[in-house]
């Protein structure tokens, strides 16, 4: 495998799908690419963990 270059759907910044990202992923048996940079990943994941308990 070789890295790969994706587009994020939330910010449009380029980000580095690494070789061994993907080997994880396949590991983990999925079957799709991310479609979120990492840092709108990480924003995304903290948002659902929030999600309304911090009123």
């Amino acid at each position: 495998m070789e890295d790969k270059t994706l587009v994020c759907k939330d910010c449009g910044a380029e980000f580095t799908f690494t070789a061994g990202e993907q080997a994880f992923y396949a590991e983990k048996g999925f079957t799709n690419e991310p479609q979120r940079c990492p840092a709108c990943r990480k924003a995304r994941k903290e948002q659902r963990r929030n999600n309304g308990y911090n009123n």
